[in-house]
């Protein structure tokens, strides 16, 4: 049975004359010069400086290209027979065998670094210009500028613009620009016309009146006019979208949009796509909502057409 060591600055097992941080589990990218002098007194080498505790190395094996080091630790009266946990082999330039070792005690002294970076690396995205929503079998284009929203667990795929300013009206943060494709779980109905008209007020409501906060990021909304609606295809699919310029109390206000269509996979669900962008000045065209509507796809078929301006053929 072998125990890990606890978190601490060891010698680095590729470059033995600087000291590396163990966080308890595995090496991280944190390195440091060992100091001549720490404190004074102060033991370098390994182990905290102890009287009860003494560390014995056996010497290397003579005539090999490898050498076996056993660290024995006899603490107080010296106990014949103690059971070594654990060995390991080092090859003539240092290198492990198997992969880097843990190390077997802490050096003295040793402090937390400030932030200890996680051993693994990160994945790149494969296509940071698509998202995808396996759940209702859809991929949104992201547009120049935009990113993929990678907090929304539960809560729908999303796309958002990066910059976050101070709300104009209660405190908080607020986004130019925000769309998020959900499944139409409230409801049976299954006519993309009669989703997008009743959803319309509850995105303007979500975008620029009251947040899941109970806040009122804009001050609440005044007054609206509606710009446009009809029915389109997306993802080669039927929709119908309504598309609404707010007014709010405070700020400028913006755009929002609802646009519905079926699923092109499994059950076939209503799927409702949200749409809201600021009017204030910096904020993304109007004309990005036809953007991303014209490139939604179903994850079957990328090369699927349909978006704003398409004919619209009969629903399969």
């Amino acid at each position: 049975m072998s125990m890990s060591p606890p978190p601490g600055w060891y010698p680095d097992p590729h470059q033995p004359s600087v000291e590396r941080w163990w966080d308890g589990t595995a090496w991280t990218e944190h390195r440091r010069t060992p100091e001549a002098a720490q404190q004074p007194g102060a033991q370098q080498g390994f182990g905290p400086a102890d009287p009860a505790v003494t560390t014995v190395m056996a010497p290397a094996r003579a005539g090999g290209g490898r050498a076996k080091v056993v660290a024995l630790t006899v603490a107080g009266v010296v106990l014949v027979g103690a059971i070594v946990t654990g060995a390991f082999f080092l090859t003539d330039d240092g290198d492990p065998q198997g992969g880097t070792p843990a190390p077997t005690e802490p050096v003295a002294g040793s402090t937390e670094p400030t932030a200890t970076k996680s051993s693994a690396t990160s994945t790149a995205d494969p296509d940071p210009d698509t998202l995808v929503d396996d759940l209702n079998g859809i991929t949104l284009p992201v547009p120049k500028g935009w990113e993929k929203d990678g907090d929304t667990i539960g809560g729908g795929a999303s796309i958002q613009t990066p910059d976050i300013v101070d709300c104009p009206g209660d405190s908080g943060l607020c986004r130019e620009g925000i769309v998020t494709s959900n499944t139409v779980t409230d409801s049976d109905e299954t006519d993309p016309k009669a989703i997008a008209r009743g959803d319309i007020k509850d995105a303007a409501d979500a975008a620029y009146d009251t947040d899941k906060l109970d806040k009122h990021p804009y001050g609440g909304i005044t007054r609206h006019e509606k710009l446009k609606e009809g029915q389109i295809a997306v993802a080669g699919r039927s929709g119908y979208y309504v598309r609404w310029r707010v007014h709010t109390a405070k700020g400028d206000g913006g755009y929002v949009q609802s646009l519905s269509f079926a699923s092109s996979v499994g059950s076939e669900s209503m799927i409702i796509v949200r749409f809201s962008v600021g009017a204030g000045d910096g904020a993304p065209p109007v004309s990005v909502m036809d953007e991303i509507t014209r490139g939604i796809r179903s994850v079957d078929d990328s090369a699927t057409g349909g978006g704003v301006g398409s004919d619209v053929g009969p629903t399969p």
